[in-house]
């Protein structure tokens, strides 16, 4: 396994992980927002206001991304794959 394959590889993983991190993620932070902006107008300061709306957001991301989720992960698991007769010994 040369130093080059391990840099492409892990270039690899990481782009993957980010584009599977990206939307939920960035939908956690909208939703932190707009609930924070809620807060702050109307002075209620409820643990739970902040928790709920963020597990559900997250859930609903979660439930509509699932097959492109699938999609990237199997793409980078078949670019691994055919790459495993490159290495040398």
């Amino acid at each position: 396994m040369t130093p080059d394959f391990v840099t492409y590889i892990s270039r690899e993983t990481l782009i993957t992980v980010l584009y599977i991190a990206s939307p939920i993620l960035g939908t956690t932070l909208l939703v932190g927002l707009a609930v924070g902006i809620f807060q702050a107008v109307t002075s209620i300061h409820e643990m739970t206001l902040t928790f709920i709306p963020k597990m559900a957001a997250v859930g609903i991301i979660l439930l509509i991304l699932t097959p492109w989720f699938l999609e990237v992960l199997i793409q980078f698991t078949q670019e691994v794959m055919y790459q495993i007769p490159f290495m040398s010994p």
